[in-house]
């Protein structure tokens, strides 16, 4: 039985554990990558371990979240990133050398590699042929140090693309085609691989979009083949000594199989307020234009700014609408600048931001309020842009760039022709913005601000668990929900205290409060908690507020990873109507959850209040149970290394 890409790449680095789906398996990791959002924590947390040197092939830092230097806050955290990486042994790219994702793509990934990172849009690196994967920042510690990277085995399922892309459809197109199809829960628990004669119309810049944007579909990752076009991109990058051809075998087998018709596809957008609500550019209509915002670790890349470039040149942006763009790389924005691509931007009116992340996360160019604001970005939850009213619409930069210059959205269609844009024979390489670490760690001194402060650890699991609901909110709660990425809080990411204080205030402003009142609680949540960022802060920042279980009828993968790893509990109803059973303010008892815990996987849950017990299941590997035991990660690596 032959098999496919995940397979073949995971075999290769298995460490333990047996490959059929749902059972823990453990994998060594190749190369990290970290950004500032999640980055200090991480490196505080790899400190906290006491390794001199990272052991992985390469870890990269990256400095393209938290560039808005309003106060000292962003800085500090940025020179204690350089100097503990340098200590340790991490590469560091400097502010403006671009967007982790993209500058990953480009210099750093290497087909049939693991690349674990502290970003939930890692599997961008599947666009090259790699496995990667996005964790909370405590994960990509310990894969710095040498340790392993747990996982359930996921299921493949294929996504055989054929035919191929016509008119003004892009691969933005594609992915948001996938996402109408498996929704925002469709991709849980599955690695997510390309294949078909499709694949071979596709770039890797192409392959890319589609593999960032895979995170939206719950997956674990998703994955191109790494075939001649993966040559001609890494040898365009003066890589081509990095290029492994990695195939699925012809008999390859599939846990499932989807089919997506490229020459039936049209301009798409995922109208507000989720990535899979998704309908066709034509049948949403003319729809008046406050602000387009086009780039992100999505569609920044040289092949969509030259299309943008093309639709922009000559025009002019619409007096009503607000046309930024941020180039996803240094590379990127050179290239522009030395071929007139960026001279025809800004004579068109855009106005063009730092090659970083921006306003995807919620960093500047927030909306004016009831604004309707199209992005080529990932994401448009509610409020995720800065502006709570606003309605995002996420489309792909040739939508966007014609609906600049219109006023109102537009399908690209009407332009005619397709435009081609071929890929430069060699892109410009200049990697003077990525310094090396020290050769001697010792002679480098970290240098840590005020604003830095240590991170929340929890207590071993013992007696029972008495105490309140503190709050109790719907589906899809996402990370933004839970704790907040906006331009007034980034800055303050290695500062949990003062971040516990706008924990879950998005669904109730008094809930900090109110956990602090009680001494901590239970949050009781609905299906796919937790989806979005890979933030580990939208579990340190509960703890440090004393919550000590989370009750959902499910969890997204990366935030039950991060609740585990910070010693609380993720209990699923049995039953998903005894979500019914649960109001804010009841009184909830766990007798001696350390023993049922030991027990099996079910966990009672007594409401004192009304008198019902309802039954949860606590998902575990035996290896997790003694995490949850021990009070999170650290307290378990502390316990094993006495």
């Amino acid at each position: 039985m032959g098999k496919n890409l995940a397979q073949k790449i995971i075999e290769k680095h298995l460490l333990s554990g047996e490959m059929t789906p749902g059972s823990e398996i453990s994998i060594r990791i190749d190369q990290t990558l970290t950004q500032d959002s999640t980055g200090t924590m991480a490196y505080l947390q790899f400190e906290a371990m006491g390794i001199d040197r990272v052991k992985t092939k390469k870890s990269v830092a990256y400095i393209d979240h938290n560039m808005l230097q309003a106060g000292f806050e962003n800085a500090d955290d940025h020179k204690y990133i350089q100097t503990v990486t340098s200590k340790h042994g991490i590469y560091f790219s400097r502010p403006g050398n671009g967007i982790c994702h993209q500058v990953q793509l480009e210099r750093f990934g290497v087909p049939g590699m693991t690349l674990l990172g502290s970003d939930s849009h890692t599997p961008t690196g599947g666009g090259i042929g790699m496995l990667a994967i996005g964790a909370g920042g405590l994960d990509v510690a310990v894969a710095m140090g040498g340790g392993p990277y747990y996982l359930p085995m996921p299921k493949v399922l294929k996504v055989n693309l054929r035919g191929k892309l016509t008119g003004f459809a892009s691969a933005k197109d594609i992915i948001l085609e996938v996402l109408r199809v498996l929704s925002v829960k469709g991709g849980v628990g599955k690695i997510v691989e390309y294949g078909g004669e499709g694949v071979k119309t596709l770039t890797v810049p192409e392959r890319a979009t589609i593999t960032n944007m895979g995170a939206e579909l719950g997956a674990t990752t998703s994955i191109f083949p790494s075939d001649d076009i993966t040559k001609e991109f890494l040898k365009a990058q003066g890589r081509e000594e990095d290029f492994t051809e990695i195939l699925p075998d012809a008999d390859a087998v599939y846990d499932e199989e989807i089919e997506i018709d490229l020459s039936s596809i049209t301009p798409l957008a995922a109208t507000p307020h989720s990535p899979d609500n998704v309908k066709k550019v034509s049948d949403i209509g003319k729809i008046k234009v406050d602000q387009v915002a086009i780039g992100s670790c999505t569609n920044s890349s040289y092949m969509d700014m030259m299309k943008v470039a093309k639709i922009l040149k000559g025009k002019t942006v619409h007096p009503d609408v607000s046309l930024v763009i941020a180039p996803g790389s240094k590379q990127v924005l050179n290239t522009l600048a030395q071929n007139g691509a960026l001279a025809d931007m800004v004579a068109a009116g855009a106005r063009i931001l730092e090659s970083a992340c921006g306003p995807c996360i919620g960093m500047g160019q927030a909306p004016r309020t009831n604004a309707v604001s199209l992005r080529t970005f990932n994401r448009n939850f509610e409020g995720r842009s800065g502006t709570k009213s606003a309605q995002v619409y996420l489309v792909s930069p040739e939508t966007a760039a014609y609906s600049a210059i219109c006023g109102v959205l537009s399908d690209p269609t009407e332009l005619g022709d397709r435009i081609e844009i071929t890929q430069p024979d060699s892109f410009m390489v200049n990697d003077n913005m990525v310094l090396a670490p020290a050769p001697e760690g010792n002679d480098v001194e970290v240098v840590r601000g005020p604003n830095i402060k240590e991170f929340p650890l929890n207590k071993k699991l013992e007696g029972d668990i008495d105490c309140k609901t503190l709050i109790k909110v719907e589906d899809n709660i996402t990370t933004d929900h839970i704790m907040p990425s906006n331009a007034k809080l980034l800055p303050y990411r290695s500062n949990i205290p003062y971040l516990a204080d706008f924990c879950l205030t998005p669904c109730d402003p008094e809930f900090p409060k109110r956990a602090k009142e009680n001494g901590g609680g239970i949050i009781v949540g609905g299906s796919n908690y937790g989806q979005g960022s890979s933030r580990e802060h939208a579990a340190l920042a509960p703890l440090y507020l004393g919550i000590r279980a989370v009750i959902a009828k499910s969890f997204a993968r990366i935030h039950m990873a991060n609740l585990i790893n910070s010693g609380i509990l993720p209990l699923a109803f049995e039953n998903e109507n005894d979500y019914e059973n649960i109001s804010e303010g009841d009184n909830l008892v766990i007798e001696n959850p350390a023993e049922q815990i030991q027990a099996g996987s079910l966990i009672k849950v007594l409401n004192k209040t009304n008198g019902k017990t309802i039954n949860t299941i606590i998902t575990l590997s035996s290896r997790q149970k003694d995490m949850i035991l021990a009070g999170g990660l650290i307290n378990y690596m502390r316990s094993m290394n006495n």
